[in-house]
């Protein structure tokens, strides 16, 4: 079982962005919120995050993306099928400890159905 997360598993395009948030599922959960599509089989699923100046500086801002990423790579295993995910940073998340982020995550894609 693979736990990386490499640069072709990231979302980087705003195109790409602004489709999974127009035309994707979307879910609020604690101190994130979620925007998902299914992509085609096979693919790996990806990751993107946002982090608004106002969740903070651009310390907390960075923290809150490092949280992310992290509870993506240890779960990422444990999606029914492929994803594009944007995960994005609410204020709330200042402050919060990894394993609060994770369990916030944990939340969102159990209640969406996309981990068992």
């Amino acid at each position: 079982m693979e736990l990386g997360f490499r640069s072709n598993q990231r979302i980087k395009r705003s195109s790409e962005f602004l489709r999974i948030k127009t035309h994707g599922k979307r879910r609020i959960k604690g101190c994130l919120v979620a925007n998902w599509m299914k992509t085609d089989e096979g693919a790996k699923s990806r990751l993107g995050v946002i982090t608004s100046r106002r969740v903070g500086g651009a310390v907390t801002r960075n923290r809150a993306r490092r949280l992310m990423r992290e509870a993506f790579r240890l779960n990422q295993h444990r999606f029914t099928y492929s994803i594009d995910l944007i995960l994005v940073a609410r204020r709330s998340i200042c402050g919060m400890k990894r394993q609060d982020v994770e369990r916030d995550f944990l939340r969102i894609m159990k209640s969406s159905g996309l981990i068992t």
